[in-house]
């Protein structure tokens, strides 16, 4: 129960996460602002977003005068430039560089000049990248895939792209003229600045010449503080609390104490427009695992903090780089070669420094936050989405975390360990190593003729990290050692509070089989009874081998087929397919041909339709039946699950353009509005995903009405202590007997969207057969 004295440290707490959550708001638009990277603000991406249909307008507008002749002639020495890029690209190109440039904080920046210049050198550049990509396109991707991501800063990663093209034999580009660029640079200065009227022109005394200057007009100010003011509204850190939250009802908002006041959280997350749940299963699952009390893992906190000293990396833990930067050479004046090899060796030290910087953040964050609440109990507010998945609020410290994050958690009130809790500790040690295909006996068995390897791992943890960084999960392994290692080895301590996780096999297609009532599929997600755990990976991709290029039989395995299968569910389109086997062949070393890819992509989702004709035929129904509402007037979706959760998809077409630039690496710019008129193609594809996202959380939302202990989630994996874990698997059985075995939820669904309910059962599935599976949950 939490004492007064708890209640006011979590009320500081709270306050304190609001004053730094601003604080950081502020500081990192200075940094931006330092950086010239204004465009990357709140405000900058605000204002960019709101002015690039008025600058697209305007070219479109120039180019139809400059059709009639009537462009002037200011405009003619610069038109061919234009006439090279979209609208959008050169109007998104020109906005990003002018915020950037008008808002830095190197005086010099935001002349004229420079604004004008730098627009001119971005706009260059991308005509540049898009020269030599028609000249040697596939040395182009080669050379952009090999080093664009490896450089920092836009003008090094064009410079060392050109620099390559130029020396492999390419004819180099032919520069624009400075004169030309400033004409250019200056015209769409003028362009965004009369367009948007929110910029003006000031001279500035330097020396005996007055400098014209680009500054934010006060309308425009004005506009940044209130962007800036709405932000802070959303700023606040979300660390894991004190004492537990609050509950969430439909009319009181829950979780953080302050959230009544302040509002930042909601129940549905980015749900302004959901319904109230007025179901009693939905708010009891939410506030009852927000009753589970948390604490930081002593054991892999303490190794983290020697490997962070040490600057040691091991799987998602990564440390702060400390490299050295390179020395100068004392002649690096008078030695050309020493000063290009210096300016290289500086290069690839900047950028190794700055991949870090991107890498590191997670693991630092994670550590502050850890340190935050070493030895404290805490708990972590939940809230939903619209599906009625349960989150985390607190970005930090929680299950729904890294492998190494999920290391640091233990449950603050620990059980005793009894016979079948070694066994299951036991199994998440065998597990959390690599074994999570094997069979029970086998995984316990590898635990029993592995105990050396446990006890070292668990009393030397870096004497032998190479021991246990070759893991799956290397952090929980390292975890699940040295419990067991205490628990059933040394035996120093009678409980234990790790959480144990056992997972869904292929959860969407559970579902889908549950729904169709089909035993092939159910069998092969083990949702049937099997002596072993069944693989619906190695089945695909057994049935797939006759029908893919022959040179190719060989590396086709359950690791090729095991995206595809596993995204099939929610409605992975055969682009995804292609890329999911094309990066798995390139892990094995097999590069294959445009052909080859589309001839085995082909031949995985044939062998999936073969082998799943239940769940396939479902979501070829529920797509027609998405249609035929739509078609009988529909504008959204609504239905409730069977625990009573509303949920609403809605999907609404945009009137939109999107290219994708060059210089800005992946980046798309898009104008894009909103129309009255729904998306049906959309809500078609995505009808099914959601549907049993809405039923995968049902499954865990009823179970947790007949279970009452500590617990965490992700979706279809459920973490619970080691003596708790027979009585949970008992419990998610009969919920998912109870919830299939009656008249098909399709039929109900399709009466709540208002469409004949005629589903596809295949009918020769049992669900009462779940309970003797042990590979359901596992």
């Amino acid at each position: 129960m939490a004492t007064p004295d708890l209640i006011q440290q979590q009320v500081q707490l709270e306050r304190d996460a609001i004053n730094a959550g601003i604080t950081k708001l502020h500081k990192n638009t200075r940094d931006l602002e330092e950086k010239a990277y204004a465009s990357a603000t709140i405000y900058g991406v605000a204002s960019i977003d709101a002015l690039l249909p008025l600058i697209v307008e305007h070219l479109e507008q120039t180019r139809s005068r400059i059709t009639r002749g009537q462009a002037g002639k200011n405009f003619k020495a610069i038109q061919q430039y234009l006439f090279n890029l979209e609208n959008l690209v050169a109007a998104g190109i020109s906005l990003k560089i002018f915020f950037d440039k008008v808002f830095s904080k190197k005086d010099k920046d935001s002349t004229l000049f420079s604004v004008a210049t730098a627009i001119a050198n971005g706009l260059e550049d991308e005509c540049k990248l898009r020269y030599y990509q028609s000249e040697a396109p596939g040395l182009f991707h080669t050379l952009k895939e090999n080093y664009w991501h490896k450089s920092c800063g836009t003008k090094q990663k064009v410079t060392s792209l050109v620099t390559l093209m130029n020396r492999a034999g390419v004819t180099p580009w032919k520069s624009w003229s400075s004169k030309q660029k400033l004409q250019l640079g200056s015209w769409l200065c003028e362009a965004i600045m009369q367009t948007s009227g929110w910029f003006i022109h000031v001279k500035k005394k330097s020396g005996s010449h007055a400098v014209p200057y680009v500054v934010p007009s006060d309308a425009l100010i004005a506009i940044k503080d209130d962007i800036m003011r709405q932000s802070e509204l959303f700023a606040p850190i979300a660390y894991p609390m004190l004492i537990p939250p609050n509950n969430w009802t439909p009319e009181r908002p829950g979780g953080y104490l302050l959230n009544e006041v302040m509002k930042g959280h909601d129940l549905i997350r980015r749900g302004a427009n959901h319904p109230l749940i007025r179901g009693k299963v939905p708010l009891d699952f939410l506030n009852q695992i927000q009753q589970t009390a948390w604490r930081v893992n002593p054991f892999t906190y303490n190794t983290a903090q020697r490997l962070m000293h040490h600057g040691l990396s091991v799987g998602k833990f990564i440390p702060r780089w400390t490299e050295p930067e390179p020395v100068k050479p004392v002649d690096i004046g008078e030695d050309e070669v020493k000063r290009k090899e210096y300016r290289r060796e500086k290069a690839q030290w900047y950028n190794r420094l700055n991949d870090n910087a991107s890498k590191c953040v997670r693991t630092l964050k994670t550590m502050e936050t850890a340190k935050m609440f070493e030895d404290k109990d805490f708990y972590l507010p939940w809230s939903f989405d619209y599906r009625g998945r349960a989150y985390p609020i607190p970005a930090f410290l929680t299950p729904q975390g890294t492998d190494f994050e999920k290391s640091l958690l233990v449950f603050s009130e620990d059980v005793f360990v009894d016979d079948y809790a070694a066994e299951w500790l036991a199994f998440h040690v065998a597990t959390t190593y690599g074994l999570d295909k094997s069979p029970m006996e086998d995984r316990l068995k590898w635990v029993e003729d592995n105990l050396t390897l446990i006890e070292k791992v668990a009393t030397d943890p870096l004497g032998y990290l190479f021991h246990w960084e070759v893991a799956d999960e290397p952090w929980q392994f390292l975890a699940a050692c040295d419990e067991y290692y205490r628990c059933c080895i040394a035996c120093t301590s009678q409980t234990t509070r790790l959480p144990v996780a056992v997972d869904a096999t292929c959860s969407g297609l559970q579902i889908l089989a549950g729904l169709a009532k089909d035993a092939s599929t159910a069998r092969l997600v083990n949702v049937l009874g099997s002596e072993r755990p069944q693989d619906a990976y190695k089945a695909v991709a057994e049935a797939c081998k006759p029908n893919v290029p022959e040179r190719l039989r060989e590396h086709i395995d359950r690791k090729v087929t095991k995206r595809v299968v596993m995204t099939i569910p929610y409605n992975a389109q055969l682009i995804s397919n292609r890329q999911y086997i094309k990066e798995a062949l390139k892990e094995k070393g097999v590069d294959l041909t445009n052909e080859e890819l589309t001839e085995t992509t082909k031949a995985v989702r044939a062998a999936v339709y073969e082998i799943f004709p239940g769940p396939m035929q479902v979501m070829d129904w529920i797509s027609a039946k998405v249609k035929e509402a739509f078609d009988n007037g529909a504008t959204e979706l609504t239905w409730v699950t069977p625990s009573g959760f509303p949920v609403t998809q809605t999907k609404w077409k945009y009137e939109s353009e999107i290219v994708k630039t060059q210089v800005m690496g992946s980046v798309r710019v898009s104008i894009a509005t909103e129309t009255d008129e729904p998306n049906v193609s959309q809500h078609r594809s995505s009808c099914a995903p959601n549907l049993i996202h809405s039923l995968d959380s049902t499954l865990l939302q009823l179970t947790m009405t007949k279970f009452n202990a500590p617990v965490g989630f992700i979706h279809d994996c459920i973490m619970c202590r080691a003596a708790d874990v027979s009585i949970i698997n008992d419990v998610i059985r009969r919920v998912y007997m109870s919830l299939f075995a009656r008249e098909s939820y399709l039929v109900d669904w399709a009466k709540q969207i208002g469409v004949e309910p005629d589903p596809p059962i295949i009918g020769d599935l049992q669900p009462e057969s779940v309970l003797s599976s042990t590979y359901f949950f596992c």
